[in-house]
Protein backbone atom coordinates (compact mmCIF):
# COMPACT_ATOMS: atom_id res chain seq x y z
CA UNK A 1 0.00 0.00 0.00
CA UNK A 2 1.27 3.49 -0.88
CA UNK A 3 2.36 5.67 2.03
CA UNK A 4 1.02 8.71 0.16
CA UNK A 5 -2.51 10.04 -0.12
CA UNK A 6 -4.12 9.59 -3.49
CA UNK A 7 -4.32 12.63 -5.75
CA UNK A 8 -8.06 12.94 -5.14
CA UNK A 9 -7.67 12.68 -1.36
CA UNK A 10 -5.03 15.40 -1.50
CA UNK A 11 -7.29 17.62 -3.62
CA UNK A 12 -10.07 17.14 -1.05
CA UNK A 13 -7.68 18.03 1.79
CA UNK A 14 -6.67 21.25 0.03
CA UNK A 15 -10.26 22.16 -0.73
CA UNK A 16 -11.04 22.15 2.98
CA UNK A 17 -7.89 23.60 4.55
CA UNK A 18 -5.81 25.52 1.98
CA UNK A 19 -6.75 28.94 0.60
CA UNK A 20 -7.58 28.58 -3.07
CA UNK A 21 -5.36 31.33 -4.46
CA UNK A 22 -3.63 29.00 -6.95
CA UNK A 23 -4.99 27.17 -9.94
CA UNK A 24 -3.67 23.69 -9.24
CA UNK A 25 -3.53 20.55 -11.34
CA UNK A 26 -5.49 17.73 -9.63
CA UNK A 27 -2.27 15.78 -9.10
CA UNK A 28 -0.36 14.96 -5.91
CA UNK A 29 3.37 15.03 -6.70
CA UNK A 30 5.41 12.92 -4.31
CA UNK A 31 8.89 12.31 -5.74
CA UNK A 32 11.36 13.82 -8.17
CA UNK A 33 14.70 12.88 -9.68
CA UNK A 34 16.44 14.89 -12.36
CA UNK A 35 13.85 15.98 -14.90
CA UNK A 36 11.34 13.32 -13.85
CA UNK A 37 8.57 13.58 -11.27
CA UNK A 38 6.01 11.04 -10.04
CA UNK A 39 2.54 11.41 -8.60
CA UNK A 40 1.03 9.35 -5.79
CA UNK A 41 -0.46 6.92 -8.31
CA UNK A 42 3.00 6.20 -9.70
CA UNK A 43 2.60 8.11 -12.96
CA UNK A 44 5.84 9.53 -14.34
CA UNK A 45 6.11 12.98 -15.95
CA UNK A 46 8.96 14.56 -17.89
CA UNK A 47 9.30 18.01 -16.32
CA UNK A 48 10.38 20.95 -18.50
CA UNK A 49 9.35 23.44 -15.81
CA UNK A 50 10.87 21.93 -12.65
CA UNK A 51 9.95 23.82 -9.52
CA UNK A 52 8.64 26.80 -11.53
CA UNK A 53 12.19 27.33 -12.76
CA UNK A 54 13.78 26.91 -9.33
CA UNK A 55 15.22 23.43 -9.85
CA UNK A 56 17.82 24.34 -12.46
CA UNK A 57 19.80 21.22 -11.52
CA UNK A 58 16.63 19.14 -11.73
CA UNK A 59 14.76 17.57 -8.84
CA UNK A 60 16.78 16.48 -5.81
CA UNK A 61 20.26 16.78 -7.30
CA UNK A 62 22.63 14.73 -5.10
CA UNK A 63 24.97 17.69 -4.52
CA UNK A 64 22.12 19.80 -3.12
CA UNK A 65 20.72 16.92 -1.07
CA UNK A 66 24.14 16.13 0.41
CA UNK A 67 24.89 19.78 1.21
CA UNK A 68 21.66 20.46 3.05
CA UNK A 69 21.71 17.09 4.81
CA UNK A 70 25.18 17.79 6.19
CA UNK A 71 24.24 21.36 7.14
CA UNK A 72 21.09 20.52 9.12
CA UNK A 73 23.18 18.27 11.34
CA UNK A 74 25.38 21.20 12.35
CA UNK A 75 23.34 24.40 12.29
CA UNK A 76 19.85 25.11 10.97
CA UNK A 77 19.31 28.79 11.72
CA UNK A 78 20.84 31.68 13.61
CA UNK A 79 19.98 35.38 13.31
CA UNK A 80 21.85 37.77 11.06
CA UNK A 81 23.18 39.59 14.11
CA UNK A 82 25.87 36.87 14.07
CA UNK A 83 28.43 35.93 11.45
CA UNK A 84 28.05 32.67 9.50
CA UNK A 85 30.96 31.47 7.41
CA UNK A 86 28.63 29.81 4.89
CA UNK A 87 26.91 33.12 4.14
CA UNK A 88 30.21 34.94 3.74
CA UNK A 89 31.61 32.25 1.44
CA UNK A 90 28.42 32.26 -0.62
CA UNK A 91 28.58 36.04 -1.02
CA UNK A 92 32.21 35.79 -2.09
CA UNK A 93 31.40 33.20 -4.75
CA UNK A 94 28.56 35.29 -6.17
CA UNK A 95 30.70 38.43 -6.15
CA UNK A 96 33.56 36.72 -7.97
CA UNK A 97 31.23 35.46 -10.69
CA UNK A 98 29.48 38.79 -11.16
CA UNK A 99 30.68 42.39 -11.08
CA UNK A 100 32.47 42.24 -7.75
CA UNK A 101 29.71 43.71 -5.62
CA UNK A 102 28.26 42.89 -2.20
CA UNK A 103 25.28 40.73 -1.33
CA UNK A 104 22.11 41.08 0.71
CA UNK A 105 20.35 37.76 1.25
CA UNK A 106 16.63 37.09 1.53
CA UNK A 107 14.19 34.31 0.64
CA UNK A 108 12.55 35.07 -2.71
CA UNK A 109 12.61 37.15 -5.86
CA UNK A 110 9.97 39.54 -4.58
CA UNK A 111 12.05 40.16 -1.44
CA UNK A 112 15.19 40.71 -3.52
CA UNK A 113 13.35 43.27 -5.64
CA UNK A 114 11.96 45.00 -2.55
CA UNK A 115 15.55 45.33 -1.32
CA UNK A 116 16.64 46.77 -4.67
CA UNK A 117 13.80 49.31 -4.64
CA UNK A 118 14.74 50.39 -1.12
CA UNK A 119 18.42 50.62 -1.98
CA UNK A 120 17.69 52.73 -5.05
CA UNK A 121 15.59 55.16 -3.01
CA UNK A 122 18.27 55.35 -0.33
CA UNK A 123 20.80 56.27 -3.01
CA UNK A 124 18.50 59.04 -4.24
CA UNK A 125 17.23 60.33 -0.91
CA UNK A 126 15.72 62.80 -0.23
CA UNK A 127 14.60 64.11 -3.62
CA UNK A 128 15.13 61.29 -6.14
CA UNK A 129 12.84 58.29 -5.72
CA UNK A 130 11.18 57.46 -9.05
CA UNK A 131 11.94 54.19 -10.84
CA UNK A 132 11.18 53.46 -14.49
CA UNK A 133 9.97 49.94 -15.30
CA UNK A 134 8.59 48.25 -18.42
CA UNK A 135 5.24 47.08 -19.73
CA UNK A 136 4.97 43.30 -19.60
CA UNK A 137 7.52 43.09 -16.79
CA UNK A 138 7.01 41.10 -13.61
CA UNK A 139 8.85 41.79 -10.37
CA UNK A 140 6.84 40.03 -7.64
CA UNK A 141 3.70 40.05 -5.52
CA UNK A 142 4.68 42.17 -2.51
CA UNK A 143 3.42 45.74 -2.72
CA UNK A 144 6.66 47.41 -3.79
CA UNK A 145 7.51 44.73 -6.34
CA UNK A 146 3.89 44.66 -7.49
CA UNK A 147 3.92 48.43 -7.97
CA UNK A 148 7.00 47.99 -10.15
CA UNK A 149 5.14 45.40 -12.23
CA UNK A 150 3.58 47.13 -15.22
CA UNK A 151 0.75 44.66 -15.76
CA UNK A 152 -2.67 45.99 -14.68
CA UNK A 153 -4.11 42.49 -14.27
CA UNK A 154 -1.93 41.99 -11.18
CA UNK A 155 -3.08 45.29 -9.65
CA UNK A 156 -6.81 44.51 -9.75
CA UNK A 157 -8.45 45.09 -6.38
CA UNK A 158 -5.17 45.98 -4.66
CA UNK A 159 -4.79 49.69 -5.38
CA UNK A 160 -3.56 52.23 -4.86
CA UNK A 161 -0.09 51.11 -5.88
CA UNK A 162 3.04 52.51 -4.26
CA UNK A 163 3.79 55.87 -5.93
CA UNK A 164 7.00 56.56 -7.76
CA UNK A 165 6.92 53.97 -10.56
CA UNK A 166 6.69 54.99 -14.19
CA UNK A 167 5.84 52.43 -16.88
CA UNK A 168 7.19 52.62 -20.43
CA UNK A 169 6.83 50.37 -23.50
CA UNK A 170 9.24 47.45 -23.74
CA UNK A 171 12.14 48.16 -26.06
CA UNK A 172 11.45 51.89 -26.44
CA UNK A 173 14.56 53.89 -25.53
CA UNK A 174 12.99 57.18 -26.57
CA UNK A 175 10.10 56.62 -24.17
CA UNK A 176 12.59 55.91 -21.36
CA UNK A 177 14.52 59.10 -22.15
CA UNK A 178 11.34 61.21 -22.12
CA UNK A 179 10.22 59.77 -18.77
CA UNK A 180 13.44 60.65 -16.90
CA UNK A 181 13.13 63.74 -14.73
CA UNK A 182 14.92 65.32 -11.76
CA UNK A 183 13.18 62.90 -9.36
CA UNK A 184 14.22 59.71 -11.20
CA UNK A 185 16.81 57.50 -9.51
CA UNK A 186 16.71 54.18 -11.37
CA UNK A 187 15.71 52.05 -14.35
CA UNK A 188 14.57 48.54 -13.43
CA UNK A 189 14.19 45.78 -16.01
CA UNK A 190 14.29 42.03 -16.56
CA UNK A 191 17.07 41.63 -19.14
CA UNK A 192 14.84 38.93 -20.66
CA UNK A 193 11.16 39.09 -19.74
CA UNK A 194 10.07 35.78 -18.24
CA UNK A 195 6.44 35.86 -17.18
CA UNK A 196 5.98 38.54 -19.84
CA UNK A 197 6.51 35.97 -22.58
CA UNK A 198 10.23 35.10 -22.78
CA UNK A 199 10.92 38.33 -24.68
CA UNK A 200 14.59 38.72 -25.62
CA UNK A 201 15.65 42.29 -26.49
CA UNK A 202 18.36 43.45 -28.85
CA UNK A 203 21.65 44.03 -27.06
CA UNK A 204 21.51 47.61 -28.38
CA UNK A 205 18.42 48.27 -26.25
CA UNK A 206 20.10 47.01 -23.08
CA UNK A 207 23.24 49.04 -23.91
CA UNK A 208 21.03 52.06 -24.53
CA UNK A 209 19.60 51.77 -21.03
CA UNK A 210 23.13 51.69 -19.61
CA UNK A 211 24.00 54.81 -21.62
CA UNK A 212 20.90 56.66 -20.37
CA UNK A 213 21.63 55.63 -16.78
CA UNK A 214 25.19 56.92 -17.07
CA UNK A 215 24.09 60.14 -18.73
CA UNK A 216 21.52 60.96 -16.03
CA UNK A 217 23.38 59.39 -13.08
CA UNK A 218 20.72 56.72 -12.57
CA UNK A 219 21.05 53.22 -11.19
CA UNK A 220 20.46 50.36 -13.62
CA UNK A 221 18.74 47.44 -11.87
CA UNK A 222 18.44 44.03 -13.52
CA UNK A 223 15.79 41.68 -12.15
CA UNK A 224 17.58 38.38 -12.78
CA UNK A 225 15.22 36.16 -10.83
CA UNK A 226 14.72 34.03 -13.95
CA UNK A 227 17.82 34.81 -16.01
CA UNK A 228 20.36 34.45 -13.20
CA UNK A 229 22.52 31.55 -12.05
CA UNK A 230 23.31 30.02 -15.43
CA UNK A 231 19.90 29.92 -17.08
CA UNK A 232 21.09 31.68 -20.27
CA UNK A 233 24.42 29.85 -20.55
CA UNK A 234 26.14 32.72 -18.71
CA UNK A 235 26.27 33.07 -14.95
CA UNK A 236 24.01 36.10 -15.17
CA UNK A 237 21.73 37.50 -17.82
CA UNK A 238 23.62 40.78 -18.03
CA UNK A 239 26.64 38.83 -19.24
CA UNK A 240 24.46 37.47 -22.06
CA UNK A 241 24.21 41.06 -23.34
CA UNK A 242 27.62 42.33 -22.24
CA UNK A 243 26.11 45.21 -20.27
CA UNK A 244 26.89 45.65 -16.56
CA UNK A 245 24.15 46.92 -14.21
CA UNK A 246 24.57 48.48 -10.77
CA UNK A 247 22.24 46.05 -8.98
CA UNK A 248 20.98 42.56 -9.81
CA UNK A 249 18.34 40.53 -8.01
CA UNK A 250 18.38 36.73 -7.83
CA UNK A 251 16.17 33.89 -6.58
CA UNK A 252 14.51 30.80 -8.11
CA UNK A 253 17.50 28.62 -9.08
CA UNK A 254 19.93 30.40 -6.72
CA UNK A 255 19.88 27.52 -4.21
CA UNK A 256 19.09 24.59 -6.48
CA UNK A 257 15.48 24.35 -5.28
CA UNK A 258 15.82 25.54 -1.69
CA UNK A 259 14.17 28.89 -0.94
CA UNK A 260 16.66 31.71 -1.29
CA UNK A 261 17.07 35.16 -2.77
CA UNK A 262 19.80 37.74 -3.08
CA UNK A 263 20.48 41.28 -4.18
CA UNK A 264 23.98 42.04 -5.45
CA UNK A 265 25.03 45.68 -5.65
CA UNK A 266 28.19 47.54 -6.51
CA UNK A 267 29.97 48.48 -3.30
CA UNK A 268 29.48 52.23 -3.66
CA UNK A 269 25.74 51.66 -4.16
CA UNK A 270 25.42 49.05 -1.41
CA UNK A 271 27.00 51.38 1.17
CA UNK A 272 23.68 53.25 1.55
CA UNK A 273 22.04 50.19 3.16
CA UNK A 274 22.93 50.92 6.79
CA UNK A 275 22.05 48.78 9.85
CA UNK A 276 18.37 49.03 10.70
CA UNK A 277 17.21 50.07 7.22
CA UNK A 278 16.41 46.60 5.92
CA UNK A 279 16.49 42.98 7.08
CA UNK A 280 15.32 39.43 6.40
CA UNK A 281 15.00 37.01 9.32
CA UNK A 282 15.73 33.85 7.34
CA UNK A 283 17.80 35.49 4.61
CA UNK A 284 21.14 33.80 4.00
CA UNK A 285 20.45 31.10 6.58
CA UNK A 286 22.97 28.25 6.81
CA UNK A 287 20.81 25.77 4.87
CA UNK A 288 20.19 28.16 1.97
CA UNK A 289 23.86 29.17 1.96
CA UNK A 290 25.04 25.55 1.91
CA UNK A 291 22.68 24.81 -0.97
CA UNK A 292 23.73 27.98 -2.80
CA UNK A 293 27.42 27.10 -2.52
CA UNK A 294 26.77 23.54 -3.68
CA UNK A 295 24.76 24.85 -6.61
CA UNK A 296 27.56 27.11 -7.85
CA UNK A 297 30.18 24.41 -7.40
CA UNK A 298 28.07 21.86 -9.27
CA UNK A 299 27.40 24.10 -12.24
CA UNK A 300 31.14 24.63 -12.60
CA UNK A 301 32.32 21.08 -11.92
CA UNK A 302 29.80 19.61 -14.37
CA UNK A 303 30.31 22.26 -17.07
CA UNK A 304 26.65 23.21 -17.04
CA UNK A 305 26.95 26.72 -18.44
CA UNK A 306 28.05 25.18 -21.71
CA UNK A 307 25.38 22.53 -21.34
CA UNK A 308 22.72 25.28 -21.15
CA UNK A 309 23.82 26.50 -24.55
CA UNK A 310 23.74 22.97 -25.98
CA UNK A 311 20.23 22.33 -24.65
CA UNK A 312 19.04 25.67 -26.00
CA UNK A 313 20.48 24.99 -29.44
CA UNK A 314 18.88 21.53 -29.58
CA UNK A 315 15.48 22.94 -28.60
CA UNK A 316 15.89 25.81 -31.07
CA UNK A 317 16.52 23.43 -33.96
CA UNK A 318 13.72 21.06 -32.97
CA UNK A 319 11.14 23.77 -32.37
CA UNK A 320 12.00 25.58 -35.61
CA UNK A 321 11.47 22.28 -37.41
CA UNK A 322 8.05 21.91 -35.78
CA UNK A 323 7.29 25.54 -36.67
CA UNK A 324 7.74 24.60 -40.32
CA UNK A 325 4.80 22.21 -39.97
CA UNK A 326 2.56 24.30 -37.73
CA UNK A 327 1.16 27.58 -39.04
CA UNK A 328 -0.04 28.86 -35.67
CA UNK A 329 3.48 29.04 -34.19
CA UNK A 330 4.44 32.69 -34.50
CA UNK A 331 7.97 32.69 -33.07
CA UNK A 332 10.49 30.56 -31.18
CA UNK A 333 12.66 32.42 -28.64
CA UNK A 334 15.61 30.75 -26.91
CA UNK A 335 18.31 31.93 -24.50
CA UNK A 336 20.00 28.86 -23.05
CA UNK A 337 17.33 26.98 -21.14
CA UNK A 338 14.93 29.92 -21.17
CA UNK A 339 12.60 28.99 -24.01
CA UNK A 340 9.37 30.50 -25.34
CA UNK A 341 7.12 29.46 -28.22
CA UNK A 342 4.64 32.18 -29.13
CA UNK A 343 1.40 30.92 -30.64
CA UNK A 344 -1.37 32.64 -32.58
CA UNK A 345 -3.88 30.93 -30.29
CA UNK A 346 -4.40 30.24 -26.60
CA UNK A 347 -1.89 27.77 -25.20
CA UNK A 348 -3.80 26.27 -22.25
CA UNK A 349 -5.09 23.38 -24.34
CA UNK A 350 -1.57 22.54 -25.49
CA UNK A 351 -0.34 22.51 -21.88
CA UNK A 352 -3.14 20.14 -20.86
CA UNK A 353 -2.55 17.87 -23.83
CA UNK A 354 1.16 17.74 -22.98
CA UNK A 355 0.34 16.84 -19.38
CA UNK A 356 -1.98 14.08 -20.57
CA UNK A 357 0.96 12.81 -22.66
CA UNK A 358 3.40 12.87 -19.73
CA UNK A 359 5.11 16.23 -20.34
CA UNK A 360 4.97 19.19 -17.97
CA UNK A 361 5.26 22.64 -19.58
CA UNK A 362 3.90 26.11 -18.82
CA UNK A 363 1.96 28.80 -20.66
CA UNK A 364 2.32 32.50 -19.93
CA UNK A 365 0.60 35.59 -21.35
CA UNK A 366 -2.12 33.27 -22.63
CA UNK A 367 -0.33 32.27 -25.81
CA UNK A 368 3.37 31.68 -25.04
CA UNK A 369 4.47 28.14 -24.22
CA UNK A 370 7.29 28.50 -21.70
CA UNK A 371 9.96 25.93 -20.86
CA UNK A 372 12.57 26.38 -18.12
CA UNK A 373 14.25 22.95 -18.18
CA UNK A 374 17.09 21.84 -15.96
CA UNK A 375 20.70 22.16 -17.05
CA UNK A 376 20.96 18.41 -16.43
CA UNK A 377 18.36 17.53 -19.08
CA UNK A 378 19.78 14.84 -21.38
CA UNK A 379 19.71 14.88 -25.18
CA UNK A 380 17.32 11.92 -25.09
CA UNK A 381 14.98 13.88 -22.82
CA UNK A 382 15.15 16.91 -25.13
CA UNK A 383 14.26 14.68 -28.07
CA UNK A 384 11.47 12.98 -26.13
CA UNK A 385 10.04 16.40 -25.26
CA UNK A 386 10.21 17.54 -28.87
CA UNK A 387 8.53 14.33 -30.05
CA UNK A 388 5.61 14.86 -27.66
CA UNK A 389 5.31 18.55 -28.56
CA UNK A 390 5.46 17.80 -32.27
CA UNK A 391 2.71 15.21 -31.97
CA UNK A 392 0.44 17.57 -30.03
CA UNK A 393 1.10 20.69 -32.10
CA UNK A 394 0.75 18.94 -35.45
CA UNK A 395 -2.49 17.31 -34.27
CA UNK A 396 -3.79 20.75 -33.24
CA UNK A 397 -2.78 22.14 -36.65
CA UNK A 398 -4.69 19.34 -38.40
CA UNK A 399 -7.75 19.97 -36.23
CA UNK A 400 -7.70 23.67 -37.01
CA UNK A 401 -7.27 22.98 -40.72
CA UNK A 402 -10.25 20.61 -40.81
CA UNK A 403 -12.39 23.12 -38.91
CA UNK A 404 -11.51 25.87 -41.36
CA UNK A 405 -11.98 23.71 -44.45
Amino acid sequence: MSRHLSSQATVDLFSKYVIGNYKRYPVNLVRGEGSRIWDSEGRELLDLFPGWGCNLLGHCHPAIVDAITAQVKELIHVPNTWHMEQQGQWAEMLSERSFGGQAFFCNSGAEANEAAIKLARLNGSPTRYKIITFEGGFHGRTMGALSATAQPKYHAGLGPMLPGFSYVPWGDLEAVSKRIDHETIAIMIEPIQGEGGVKIPDASFIQGLRDLADQHKLLLIFDEVQTGCGRTGEWFGYQFFGVEPDIITLAKSLCGGIAGGAMLAKSEVASFLKPGLHASTFGGNPIAAAAGIAYLQTVESEGLLGRAQQIGARFQAGLESIKGEVDFIREVRVAGTMIGVELEMEGAGIVQAALDDGLLINCTQGNVLRFLPALTLTDDEVDQSLEILSRILVASENTLSSQNA
